[in-house]
């Protein structure tokens, strides 16, 4: 198979995916137990995206700047900074690590 097959395979399973959700009863929807579960179905989903962007790297784990640089925006958001000042933050403590070249 190549790319170009895979591709149109997971777009064409995206698009029935997609058709099937329009199907599913709407009070099933709307139910407490499921909109629980995908409320927290999607925060894990994130958590685990943003672990393995931070020290993920092919198939290795990689400690450099992005570790103390999420944690400096963790620490951030936890004060209710505005968003763009988390960014920033981060973005410079990753610079200031790889420039000082204590984690490239």
């Amino acid at each position: 198979m190549t790319l170009w097959n895979a591709v149109l395979v997971a777009s064409i399973v995206c698009v029935v995916l997609k058709t099937l959700g329009y199907l599913v009863p709407p009070r099933f929807v709307e139910a407490p137990r499921p909109a629980r579960i995908a409320d927290l179905l999607t925060v894990a989903l994130l958590a685990a995206l943003v672990a393995v962007q931070t020290v993920g790297a092919g198939q290795a784990i990689v400690v450099d700047a992005r570790i103390p640089a999420v944690l400096v925006a963790a620490g951030l958001l936890a004060l209710r900074a505005p968003f763009l000042v988390v960014v920033a933050a981060a973005a410079v403590v990753a610079a200031l690590l790889r420039l000082w070249g204590w984690a490239a």
